[in-house]
């Protein structure tokens, strides 16, 4: 993929864990990758179809010195974050030094790296208790004001009979497309977060729920590990999901299965 460079990029701003570092600027120096496609550009010649640096420079320094925060890691992100939010960039890699960090060992300078990347996610949402269609209403707009997911699409809601053997009512359900620049796992937890404001319950599984919002794909990720499956398990077997995923993004192809939605 296409990238623009940024190499040593100075900023004097104030943030760290000392109360001096809070009041007193020191130098802060930022690499950043910027991947974007150039193909537009190279055939137009304009500044308008690519990624401008200059504006990338500037929102880093805003973001460094309209803020003050203990973590640099903190810093990192937020600058990752706004370039990504303001910008139509794919994906970025930002490494920030911090070369007069108050230790008293001798060093070059000391950094990190954050990596933001925009990604595409399918979301199966489901409601069986209440006020089904508003509880499902209330996950799809609580999704799309969540700090960086963006609500591409969504189906149309269907009704279908309880899955799993222990939930007693009609659910009804329907899926979601989003744009977030959150990582798989940061994504599941905005899920569960949103299910929680809506009332949802774990005592028994597959029980009867306000709300159930589960990743179905990220992507073309495969994720195994750590209480987090991407694709979600036993998705193709499920008609309560693969319905509303058929109607968004029929040419969707499964990662797993490499062959498109419309297909199973």
């Amino acid at each position: 993929m296409d990238k623009i460079l940024i190499r040593g990029l100075e900023i004097e701003a104030c943030h760290g864990v000392k109360d001096f570092e809070k009041r007193e600027p020191q130098p802060f120096v930022f690499d950043a990758d910027i991947y974007a496609d150039f193909s537009r550009a190279y055939s137009s010649d304009d500044i308008a179809d690519t990624v401008n640096y200059s504006s990338v420079c500037k929102i880093i320094g805003r973001i460094a010195r309209e803020n003050t925060f203990n973590l640099i890691e903190k810093l990192a992100y937020e600058c990752a974050y706004a370039v990504m939010e303001e910008l139509p960039a794919k994906k970025i890699a930002l490494t920030l030094y911090k070369p007069k960090a108050p230790m008293k060992q001798k060093f070059g300078s000391v950094g990190v790296f954050a990596e933001v990347e925009r990604e595409r996610a399918y979301l199966s949402l489901g409601s069986s208790l209440g006020d089904r269609k508003a509880y499902l209403d209330m996950g799809i707009e609580k999704l799309n004001t969540f700090p960086h997911i963006k609500v591409k699409k969504v189906s149309s809601y269907i009704e279908t009979e309880p899955y799993g053997g222990v939930a007693e009512n009609r659910f009804l359900n329907c899926a979601v497309e989003v744009e977030t620049l959150l990582t798989p796992r940061a994504l599941l937890a905005a899920a569960q977060r949103i299910e929680a404001e809506c009332g949802r319950t774990r005592e028994r599984r597959w029980a009867d729920r306000t709300l159930d919002i589960d990743i179905v794909f990220f992507g073309d990720k495969i994720i195994a590990g750590d209480g987090l499956i991407i694709p979600h398990p036993e998705y193709a077997k499920r008609d309560f999901v693969l319905s509303p995923l058929k109607e968004i993004a029929p040419d969707f192809v499964c990662p797993d299965l490499k062959i498109p939605l419309k297909r199973l």
